[in-house]
């Protein structure tokens, strides 16, 4: 009759996704791709530690296609040049280790792979729009409201004037 509690946890993540997707710069929405490979990643890793074969390869497929199908296919080699063709390479390099990875049941390739999505995910944070420093208002030269300037239909939006 009523879903069971895990359902539940699960709709509500989704939708909690969803929304952040909608609501993400473009930028964001890289930092959401190298995410959620990452934790695709912690979970094969997890997987692979209990002996859950078909849950890790799984959790590999998901990462390899996070890495494919967004982070390498959202590179755009006419404009990029090398940085695009280097990354566009790594990620090549990427999905076959982690193919091994899945073979090989090898913890240290997802291991690797992790890391180097880490390294990649931190330099793109770096070069984020809201990194760059927001200059400090100067208050000394700022507007002040006063009681006079208080607009009722607009209780939020005082009307400013010079002190």
């Amino acid at each position: 009759m009523f879903g069971t509690m895990q359902s539940g946890a699960s709709a509500y993540a989704k939708v909690g996704m969803e929304t952040g997707v909608i609501a993400a710069n473009p930028h964001k929405l890289i930092v959401m791709l190298f995410e959620g490979a990452q934790a695709a990643l912690n979970n094969a890793l997890q997987h692979m530690q209990g002996g859950n074969i078909a849950e890790k390869g799984m959790a590999i497929s998901k990462a390899i296609m996070i890495i494919d199908n967004g982070l390498r296919a959202s590179l755009d080699k006419s404009v990029g040049g090398d940085i695009a063709q280097n990354l566009d390479s790594l990620y090549e390099y990427m999905s076959a280790r982690l193919l091994q990875a899945n073979l090989k049941n090898d913890p240290q390739i997802i291991q690797e792979v992790y890391s180097l999505l880490l390294d990649i995910k931190s330099a793109w944070e770096a070069i984020s729009p809201q990194a760059k420093a927001v200059p400090e208002p100067d208050f000394a030269q700022s507007e002040i409201a006063t009681p006079e300037s208080y607009d009722a239909l607009a209780p939020n939006m005082p009307r400013l004037m010079k002190a």
